[in-house]
């Protein structure tokens, strides 16, 4: 991974080289190895790309920007193509000339053998800038599903500019850090933004699968690629085995092309199946000297320290672990924000990026994990309460369909009072089976009651309710509502969460903030596009989650690690701020932040507060854990990008 910026003056003007390097060495945690810049000189010079590398392939002559034979097409790349080989012997059968060993090298010659379509032959995650002087035109693309980020601004005079993080823009002068309500809106109810809005005004985000062209008469935007399912009941008549059997086939080779690197590949080893599957494939398989990492909980409502160890001993991985504590938490908080770049509903980023700094200590580079297995096969808990509700709409004043519900948590029939208030919260709109957000919407409205905390002048600046689903209706797919249940909701899940939470402010900004590069075997666009023509009885199995992919590994990883149940990864929140040890994150959580920063009402926050300590935040209800660290991070982020924000490094 690295970390790219540039400059297109599509006016004309020559780009100023001291802000284009002041752009990408404010990434130099994304590719401290070197960097690396580029001017188009016998232009004019309106054009520029830098880039700061994390050395992964081809170390010695992999330094970008990477041009073609005739140097007229240079390219700077965040990522990798894991397809590298096969793509380049292709190319050069073609009679394409390479001058390194690189996999950005074939992103030139892809694109000079097809033109806009080259983003169709890479296999991989990515974010590129590429610059075709003949054509005079810049391109920007992003991988399929959003694992490398790219943001860009236009300026006045539709000057455009991009980064792989929204604190390069702004060491241009062109554009100051401001808070955009409505991108705040967007979080506080979804969790994360709807693309191409950002929290910040005049920031915008490519989207996953999007390709942009900048060229001096216009700027287009268009996707290339989008998660897509049959028609509901529109699925191959196939037996499991037909499906496993491609799972398995597909899997293993998508995580052999992610061993691809001239540096140490590691796996992380959490304890749930995904992690077990990748870690076990390439123990077996690949790597006999396999060293796997994981982090544990001092808290034992958070921890899986048991199964990890399982794991480790089934498979004989040379493993390291750290263990994360409240205090832990809290004081790297500050660090997780100001690489996160957004307000967050939850702290699971934290002890991420603690892991991704013990894997960085013992000099590893990269390391695969197993992201994106519970979006494409059906893990969640919100897809088996989507299925009980339907189940239970079916005849919405049973008494005994409901009860299902303490199948996913036993917790809810602790008493009568907990049954009760479960049972109210999970009917709100229990018929509205026709809502194409069906399967998300009770919790996007529980979520965007945290709305109420916030000063009264800034909430109507966020907009209301309709302005946000107006932009999410207009990103989604317009095929909707024609699949299944369950893929409407891995949709939503994938499109939205994954993309603009789990692979950002956990995944790519945890790693690279520690100068880690993940890489996400379950996410090769090959096998996501098979198992979206899986059909969902082979997903949810009952109330099985992950079936399929149970069925097709159950020989390589142990009983107990595919039977257990589902253990969604999570972190402590309210506990790890009201330390007034842990610093700077425990001072966020005051009414005097509140009245310094102006998006929270001060009082709101004083109660909040003074209820969390009655219990020392450990009988903090999932709203208000989500307040909380909701409070905590957008404090910070006005304090890092409004207040403090470097202007030069």
């Amino acid at each position: 991974m690295c970390g790219i910026a540039g400059i297109h003056n599509r006016s004309g003007r020559p780009v100023d080289s001291t802000v284009l390097r002041n752009m990408a060495r404010i990434q130099r945690h994304r590719g401290p190895d070197e960097d690396g810049f580029y001017r188009n000189e016998n232009q004019g010079g309106n054009v520029g790309l830098g880039q700061m590398r994390l050395s992964i392939i081809d170390l010695s002559g992999g330094k970008q920007p990477i041009h073609n034979e005739e140097k007229n097409i240079w390219v700077v790349f965040n990522g990798e193509i894991f397809n590298y080989p096969e793509l380049r012997e292709a190319l050069e059968k073609k009679g394409h000339r390479f001058y390194t060993h690189t996999d950005t090298e074939t992103i030139v010659h892809a694109y000079e053998e097809y033109g806009l379509d080259f983003v169709d032959h890479l296999n991989g995650q990515f974010a590129i800038a590429l610059w075709d002087e003949k054509r005079n035109r810049l391109i920007l693309a992003r991988d399929r599903v959003g694992i490398c980020p790219l943001f860009y601004a236009r300026l006045p005079g539709e000057d455009l500019i991009f980064s792989s993080e929204m604190k390069g823009l702004f060491q241009h002068p062109g554009i100051k850090p401001e808070m955009d309500p409505k991108g705040i809106g967007q979080i506080f109810t979804f969790w994360a933004n709807v693309p191409p809005r950002t929290v910040f005004k005049d920031v915008l985000e490519l989207p996953a699968g999007h390709i942009l062209v900048s060229t001096p008469d216009r700027m287009d935007v268009r996707r290339y690629w989008e998660m897509e399912f049959p028609d509901a009941g529109d699925y191959e008549d196939r037996p499991l085995e037909y499906y496993a059997s491609g799972v398995r086939e597909l899997l293993h080779d998508a995580t052999t092309l992610r061993l691809r690197a001239d540096v140490p590949v590691a796996t992380y080893l959490s304890g749930g199946i995904d992690s077990s599957i990748i870690s076990a494939l390439v123990k077996k398989y690949h790597n006999p000297g396999l060293i796997t990492f994981s982090v544990a909980f001092a808290d034992a409502a958070y921890d899986e320290k048991s199964y990890q160890m399982e794991m480790v001993r089934h498979l004989g991985t040379d493993h390291r672990s750290i263990e994360a504590n409240y205090a832990d938490i809290g004081k790297c908080f500050p660090e997780v924000v100001w690489h996160a770049e957004k307000p967050m509903t939850r702290t699971a980023p934290a002890p991420l990026y603690l892991l991704a700094g013990l894997v960085r200590q013992n000099g590893i580079k990269v390391v695969l994990t197993g992201e994106g297995s519970d979006e494409i096969f059906g893990g969640y808990n919100i897809f088996l309460e989507d299925k009980i509700r339907r189940f239970w709409a079916k005849q919405p004043d049973s008494k005994i369909r409901p009860g299902l519900l303490s199948r996913l948590y036993p917790e809810f029939n602790k008493n009568a009072a907990s049954q009760s208030f479960w049972r109210q919260f999970f009917r709100k709109g229990l018929t509205e089976t026709s809502d194409p957000y069906y399967s998300h919407r009770i919790r996007w409205q529980n979520t965007a009651q945290i709305q109420n905390l916030f000063d009264s002048n800034f909430r109507k600046e966020m907009g209301d309710e309709a302005e946000r689903y107006a932009e999410l209706e207009a990103y989604v797919s317009p095929d909707l509502m024609r699949w299944d249940p369950l893929c409407r909701s891995q949709y939503l899940e994938t499109t939205l969460f994954m993309s603009g939470c789990l692979l950002s402010s956990q995944g790519d900004r945890m790693l690279l903030g520690q100068s880690v590069e993940g890489r996400f075997p379950f996410l090769d666009h090959r096998l996501i596009e098979f198992a979206a023509k899986i059909p969902p009885k082979y997903k949810i199995h009952q109330l099985r989650e992950k079936h399929i992919l149970k069925e097709a590994f159950r020989d390589l990883v142990p009983a107990n690690i595919v039977q257990r149940a589902k253990q969604p990864y999570r972190a402590p929140i309210s506990p790890c701020f009201l330390d007034a040890n842990v610093g700077q994150a425990h001072a966020m959580l005051s009414a005097d932040a509140a009245k310094s920063c102006g998006y929270f009402d001060p009082v709101g926050v004083e109660q909040l507060v003074a209820k969390l300590k009655k219990s020392e935040g450990m009988a903090a209800s999932a709203r208000e854990d989500m307040a909380a660290v909701g409070i905590v991070s957008l404090h910070l982020l006005h304090n890092q990008f409004i207040n403090q924000f470097p202007v030069a490094c």
